[in-house]
């Protein structure tokens, strides 16, 4: 089979305008309309002498522009052998957003008033039939006996994703060398729509699930919350006015709202209630017709592959509260030096639960609520120095820790799982953990002599560039692979409990890196004597390993030959990881 290439067609209209309202104020208005269409198949051909295959085993009124059809054999997969003919997607994505702002000078008052909307309305159209037949080997192929077939049914969605933001600021300039800013932020985060409609669920109580099921078709997955008002105030102190030794001490204090809605979007699942449907077969090659038939779409229930997604009913928007307080001292006309603690706490962060058989009517369900949190604390360190004398540094310096109960709100790894009631027992280091981190940039322009005019033609206008980044080790979970579920219900990474006196770690040369986990470090959680499932997550942490940390030093020189005022040609070259050293990805952390 051949994928054809995907056809991507994409509109944009902006339009921008800014003008005086009175002395002393002015508007700007900004206006974007965007949007994205994209589709793609897959074709049938006689490359390399194959015979197509003369009609697709498609149920009536179906066919290769509406549907898709997949054969696959398990014993060729390193060859990648799937055989796939019909429409795969045909997708667009379209936004409005419109923003204004309007500024104003009162005395020793800026004062800045805004509104900010967009608007989403993507429009999915998946297969609206799709017939997948899986095959161990050849010769089960040869004579139609399958492992087993998924018929999918699928309906084209049409979602609305609608945000508003409303702030005013003023900064106050109180005394010559203190400045004040504050405002206060408004947003609002609409509930979404869809066509089908969003499932809406009762019995939203993760401690107890067995009165989980669905509302009436046309109830709100949940409320829209208006009360996300959003403080912010920062200070800014000069406290020594020299020129060559300023020193100004900076703090600020805000809190910033995420989308509640930005997990809504994973549960448009084409195979899934209301959207779609599946239907697992054990039938063999080709299906009869009552098999091929188009699998109906009915509320999810007990049936093997059906599962709910919803989200609780009482889902609130997200926070942070953000802090920081910094000094800003020069070091002479062309540097400074700037020391600042920064430190977040996330709230009602957005945490997707998976749990399999919530209650006898359901098989699995898959619940977005707000039990994730976090929290961020960092000593940041910046040294500038503005070119002079040839020379340009710009160099930081992190020690920070970063904590969460999950690093994102999907599962797209196991650790973002919820692994039960109790939030702390994913809290660890956030999968982005990176406790320092280190770069500088350097440019110098290489003198050249200036008694020689030969030399001087030849060495003049040189220039070398240095980029130097290192960092220690990003953390690794620690799991079992094979174990995903608790005895619980919830679906997770199922951590180890350690063995004590056991390293964590086996170092030496017969290792990449000279470092690797040690795996008798650690044993599998007490199982459940029924289901054969842990009881518990482990006693190790979430994300309690580190890998290895990362250096580089790239170098370049280059030099510019003036061929007119407003004409150069540059000669330049560039070498990446100047010492050639390597730099190991972590090791693997699934025990399984």
């Amino acid at each position: 089979s051949t994928v054809v290439p995907t056809t991507t067609t994409t509109q944009t209209a902006t339009v921008g305008a800014t003008w005086a309202i009175s002395p002393g104020a002015a508007n700007d208005f900004r206006f974007n309309y965007s949007s994205t269409d994209a589709s793609s198949s897959s074709r049938l051909d006689s490359f390399g002498g194959a015979v197509p295959l003369g009609a697709l085993p498609f149920p009536s009124p179906f066919t290769a522009d509406n549907a898709e059809f997949a054969f696959q054999v398990f014993s060729l997969n390193l060859n990648n052998a799937s055989l796939i003919a019909g429409v795969t997607a045909h997708n667009q994505q379209r936004q409005i957003n419109i923003v204004d702002n309007v500024s104003t000078q009162k005395g020793s008052h800026s004062l800045k008033f805004g509104v900010d909307y967009r608007r989403l309305s993507p429009r999915l159209v998946p297969p609206a039939y799709g017939q997948v037949n899986l095959f161990s080997d050849i010769p089960s192929a040869d004579t139609g006996t399958a492992l087993g077939s998924f018929v999918d049914s699928s309906l084209s969605e049409t979602l609305l994703f609608r945000n508003l933001g409303v702030f005013a600021q003023d900064t106050w300039r109180i005394m010559p060398r203190l400045t004040m800013t504050y405002g206060l932020r408004w947003d609002v985060d609409f509930v979404p729509t869809s066509g089908p409609e969003f499932n809406a669920v009762t019995g939203f109580d993760l401690s107890n699930l067995s009165n989980l099921a669905l509302l009436p078709a046309g109830t709100p997955p949940y409320k829209t919350k208006w009360g996300n008002a959003a403080p912010r105030i920062g200070l800014a102190y000069q406290v020594s006015e020299s020129q060559r030794w300023q020193t100004v001490l900076r703090s600020g204090f805000g809190v910033f709202y995420n989308l509640a809605s930005s997990e809504t979007g994973n549960g448009v699942d084409s195979i899934s209630y209301p959207f779609g449907s599946s239907n697992i077969l054990f039938a063999n090659f080709p299906l009869s017709a009552a098999d091929a038939a188009s699998a109906p779409i009915v509320p999810p229930n007990a049936n093997l592959g059906s599962t709910l997604y919803a989200v609780d009913p009482n889902l609130e928007s997200p926070f942070t509260l953000q802090w920081n307080v910094a000094v800003e001292q020069a070091l002479g006309n062309q540097q400074t030096m700037n020391v600042s603690y920064v430190g977040a706490a996330g709230r009602r962060l957005i945490q997707t639960a998976e749990i399999g058989a919530p209650n006898p009517n359901l098989y699995q369900a898959l619940l977005v609520t707000n039990a994730g949190t976090s929290c961020y604390n960092a000593l940041q360190l910046q040294f500038q120095r503005r070119l002079s004398h040839g020379l340009q540094v710009l160099s930081s310096y992190s020690w920070s820790h970063s904590i969460d109960t999950a690093s994102a709100g999907s599962l797209g790894s196991g650790s973002n799982a919820l692994s039960g009631l109790g939030t702390n027992l994913n809290r660890g280091p956030s999968d982005f953990d990176i406790r320092n981190a280190f770069s500088i940039g350097l440019t110098y322009d290489i003198p050249a002599p200036k008694g020689n005019a030969f030399a001087h033609a030849i060495l003049r206008g040189w220039s070398t560039e240095n980029v130097i980044q290192a960092r220690s080790a990003s953390p690794v979970d620690v799991y079992y692979g094979d174990i995903g579920q608790l005895s619980n219900g919830f679906l997770t990474n199922t951590r180890p409990d350690f063995v004590a006196g056991q390293p964590f770690y086996l170092h030496g040369p017969q290792y990449p890196g000279g470092k690797a986990f040690n795996p008798a470090a650690f044993t599998s959680p007490p199982l459940d004597p029924v289901t054969g499932l842990p009881v518990s997550q482990g006693n190790l942490p979430r994300n309690a390993l580190r890998g290895f940390g990362a250096t580089q030093w790239d170098f370049a020189v280059h030099r510019e030959f003036p061929i007119h005022e407003s004409l150069k040609l540059q000669f330049r070259a560039e070498m990446f990881n100047v010492l050639n050293h390597p730099n190991f990805g972590p090791p693997v952390g699934d025990l399984g």
